[in-house]
Formats: C-alpha cells, sequence, structure tokens
C-alpha cells in the first residue's frame, strides 16, 4: 500500500526507572479500550519533534521533567480501515530518560492519564497482560534482569 493511501500515527515514549521501579501511567481507556497501565508518552504533534513530544507528554503524564537519552527500540502495527476511517500506521519510539525536575502528578487537564505511580519492575513484569500496554513489554526488555 502506498503511503498516501493510509493514516500514520507517531508515538514517543520515556522509559524512567529508580531503584528498582519504573514510572507507569494509567491510561483512562476509550469506548475501543480498556484501561491499562502504560508508559509515560503518547502521540507527537503534526510539527512536533519525536524527541519534544517524548518530553512534552511525560511532564503531561507525571509532571516530572526529564532529559531525553537514546532511542532505545521501535515498533509498528497495522490497524485496518473502519467504516468511518482508513488504514492507520502506529510507529512507537521507546527512548531512556532522567528525570531533571517536577514533582509527580498528571498535568494534563481532561487527557487519557488518569496517574502515574512509581511500580516495582517485578510487579509491573506480574502484571497481568490485558492490564499493561504492550509497549511497556517493549520497553521491560532494556530493563535488567531480562
Amino acid at each position: 500500500m502506498h503511503f498516501t493511501e493510509y493514516h500514520t500515527r507517531l508515538a514517543s515514549y520515556v522509559l524512567l526507572t529508580d531503584r528498582g521501579q519504573i514510572l507507569l501511567s494509567r491510561f483512562r481507556g476509550t469506548a475501543t479500550q480498556a484501561p491499562c497501565w502504560t508508559m509515560p508518552g503518547g502521540g507527537v504533534e503534526f510539527d512536533e519533534s519525536l524527541h519534544d513530544a517524548a518530553v512534552r507528554e511525560v511532564y503531561e503524564e507525571t509532571g516530572y521533567r526529564i532529559e531525553l537519552g537514546a532511542m532505545l527500540d521501535s515498533d509498528h502495527s497495522a490497524v485496518p480501515a473502519s467504516a468511518t476511517r482508513g488504514p492507520v500506521r502506529l510507529q512507537r519510539f521507546v527512548f531512556a530518560g532522567t528525570i531533571t525536575g517536577g514533582v509527580l502528578g498528571t498535568t494534563e487537564i481532561d487527557g487519557t492519564t488518569e496517574r502515574a505511580v512509581w511500580m516495582p519492575i517485578a510487579d509491573v513484569r506480574a502484571l497481568d497482560a490485558s492490564d499493561r500496554a504492550d509497549v511497556v513489554d517493549l520497553a521491560l526488555t532494556h530493563v535488567e534482569p531480562h
């Protein structure tokens, strides 16, 4: 399929860890998606870089200011067309990050995030697959031990 025949959604996420814990945000859910734990991050605006989106999204969802590190991973998936829109390519990027300031707490208004929490990595790995977004699993491949 030619790139003009589908929509693209870019998303940037950030892996933040501290003393055996990982920072997660709680997605509220939608009419078609159940609530779940996910990585801080989200959609890239039209004229925004992947890096700027990651920094903005982390602040909105967690209250933390960060310094963005290296890209750790990326993946993509495809969503078929529906009655109301064409097919969509979802492209996700996961970056390392370091907290430089701020206070834990969601700052976005009317957003998709309920809250952010530090969760022990072992507890994250033990979450039921239906209660964590698959981008969490992508990020976990970069956390010791594998």
